[in-house]
């Protein structure tokens, strides 16, 4: 595999890592500089020219975008799809993680645990906003920080208001979230490549600083995470388009709750305090892909008229539950299950056998019709009324 790194720091230990995972499993790879392409678009034939030459052909591309560069650096990795070169993470699922109120609208249709969480331009309507999300204190956010930087812990609606304001002067974009007191000073960096999740640690503040983040001097501890923060790790990756993520959880009491999703992840802190070649983990999983190509299945499935492909979501009312995939009787009715998620879990070509639950989601092919009879009519949704919350004397 001839493998290209887009990373403007080529000596940090993060490129140097997996320049050196990539040379010793074989691999050729070179660390490009993002901000030295050109983009060249041209009916039928998109290309690329790094530093006034045209780009040699790479089979991969792992992209390392600093949040200062998103625009031109997104840009060129959408250049590489349209080249039909393999990214790890596209350029879509870079901007959608980047953007913190984008990626939680994203995360709130899935069952994703959040905290509460609000954003609001006039000035006039902080002080109810924070009052919905349960009041002060409140963490306050730029909507593109990242190492802690941008995060302020307001204690007091007036140091709340002030800062928003103030903030907002500057044309800041801010995110106002309830502060979590029991996971205060400390949170779990999970790293998710694929559908698991091959390293975690977790971060904890010194002294008074209520930011947990390496960068900011936080000490790390290796953690094992319960099934239920792997779910959700894997799950708000998958939303976001990534394959290769850093999540980034709060320990509450009702659960994980989704921090920040980092689509480039450092390797100094996972790696020195879990001991695992997490570099390693991408050059394979990247590789994995470049040997068995990504295709729009959807496109390729749809050609045969009359058949396509959908996804059906198993309800606990359902009647195939408790049946195996052979007695269900889908086969007899020309549906074939190409994978089935569950618990954020994906089974590819799942066997006759296996037995079907409440909350399978099965990426189905087969008639239209026939498909389109599995899956229950829409019911209008109504706005369901939010609880009160007690306010604070």
């Amino acid at each position: 595999m001839k493998l290209a790194i887009l990373s403007r720091e080529k000596n940090n230990y993060s490129t140097k890592r997996l320049v050196e995972a990539a040379k010793q499993r074989g691999h050729k790879v070179k660390v490009l500089d993002t901000l030295k392409f050109s983009i060249d678009v041209e009916k039928g034939h998109p290309d690329l020219y790094y530093m006034q030459k045209r780009l040699s052909h790479f089979d991969a591309v792992l992209p390392r975008i600093g949040a200062s560069i998103t625009y031109f650096g997104t840009a060129v990795v959408r250049q590489f799809q349209q080249m039909d070169v393999f990214c790890a993470n596209t350029a879509d699922s870079i901007i959608n993680s980047r953007d913190k109120l984008r990626s939680f609208q994203i995360m709130s249709r899935q069952n994703i645990g959040l905290p509460l969480t609000t954003y609001v331009k006039d000035k006039s309507d902080v002080k109810k906003a924070i009052e919905r999300i349960g009041g002060v204190p409140v963490v306050i956010k730029l909507l593109e920080g990242t190492q802690g930087i941008g995060v302020l812990l307001a204690h007091t609606m007036e140091s709340a208001t002030s800062i928003i304001e103030l903030l907002q002067s500057q044309k800041q974009n801010v995110l106002i979230q309830k502060f979590v007191a029991e996971s205060k000073g400390k949170d779990i960096r999970a790293i998710v490549v694929g559908d698991q999740v091959i390293a975690a640690m977790r971060r904890v503040a010194q002294g008074q600083e209520f930011r947990s983040n390496v960068h900011r001097g936080g000490r790390t501890e290796q953690v094992e995470l319960s099934d239920e923060y792997k779910e959700t790790a894997i799950l708000a990756a998958r939303s976001m388009g990534l394959g290769i993520a850093g999540v980034d959880m709060l320990e509450g009491h009702d659960g994980p709750q989704i921090m920040e999703i980092n689509s480039s992840p450092g390797l100094q802190g996972i790696e020195t305090c879990t001991n695992i070649d997490v570099a390693g983990a991408f050059i394979d999983y990247i590789s994995s892909w470049v040997d068995f190509p990504e295709f729009d299945i959807k496109q390729k499935l749809t050609l045969s008229r009359g058949y396509g492909v959908n996804e059906i979501i198993i309800s606990p009312q359902s009647e195939y539950i408790g049946h195996s995939i052979k007695d269900s009787g889908l086969w007899e009715k020309d549906i074939n299950i190409l994978t089935l998620h569950r618990k954020g879990k994906v089974i590819p070509n799942p066997s006759g056998n296996r037995v079907i639950e409440a909350g399978d989601k099965l990426f189905c092919f087969g008639r239209l019709d026939a498909i389109k009879n599995l899956i229950p009519e829409k019911t209008q949704k109504r706005r369901r009324p939010k609880p009160k919350r007690l306010k604070k004397k």
